[in-house]
């Protein structure tokens, strides 16, 4: 008897310690909405500033517009900051990677993913699908470029082609899609064939001559 008492201290003890890391977890993941929520009204002020000095998403021509979008989110304006379903979406949005450039000075994988999501939740509530985009293309990763580390989708257009987007070749605003997703490994303002490579499996996608195998298909395997 003394001994299934113990083994029953013990999963009450394992169950209780599930329960407190679960409301620790959903306690943090709460913050992060609420974070969102309180950092709106001055993201919204930046991506009116960024759209008044025409480097919005309306800036970049519908085409080209709707290419990102195809590639990088497919869903980007049908969900609300989440989507694990789309072929070739991955797990995270546009509205989440925008959420990992805003909400963290440090992400850490997993835990992070937690606050990352629920923040993207809270953007969505409070921002507008343009504005969420005008802050995307401003804070995205470029790599490196002929002046150092570049930040911006339209900073990128004018450094290495030295023009705006709108004014790019299908091909030249392929390659800057193309950095989204690896900006540490590709090189923009340089030969690079790994990233020919991806923009020709881009162009497969766009032109409905492949599709990702499933989901997970980010680097567009199906494309090849």
């Amino acid at each position: 008897m003394p001994r299934a008492s113990g083994r029953r201290g013990v999963l009450k003890l394992g169950a209780a310690i599930v329960v407190l890391v679960a409301l620790a977890i959903g306690v943090y993941g709460g913050i992060g909405y609420l974070d969102a929520l309180d950092d709106a009204p001055a993201l919204k002020k930046r991506a009116a500033g960024l759209i008044a000095a025409r480097r919005g998403p309306a800036d970049l021509t519908p085409r080209k517009l709707d290419q990102l979008i195809r590639v990088e989110d497919p869903s980007f304006w049908q969900h609300n900051g989440i989507d694990v379903t789309s072929s070739g979406a991955g797990i995270t949005t546009l509205t989440q990677s925008l959420a990992k450039r805003t909400a963290f000075t440090r992400f850490r994988p997993r835990i992070g993913k937690i606050r990352q999501t629920t923040y993207a939740l809270g953007l969505e509530r409070r921002l507008t699908k343009v504005e969420i985009l005008a802050l995307g293309l401003d804070t995205a990763q470029m790599g490196r470029g002929p002046k150092g580390w570049m930040q911006g989708v339209f900073t990128a257009s004018e450094q290495v082609f030295g023009k705006r987007p709108a004014d790019l070749s299908d091909r030249q605003w392929l390659r800057l899609v193309a950095v989204l997703i690896a900006p540490g490994t590709f090189r923009l303002s340089a030969p690079d064939a790994r990233l020919d490579e991806r923009v020709a499996r881009i162009e497969k996608l766009l032109d409905g001559r492949c599709r990702p195998r499933s989901n997970g298909d980010v680097w567009l395997d199906g494309c090849v």
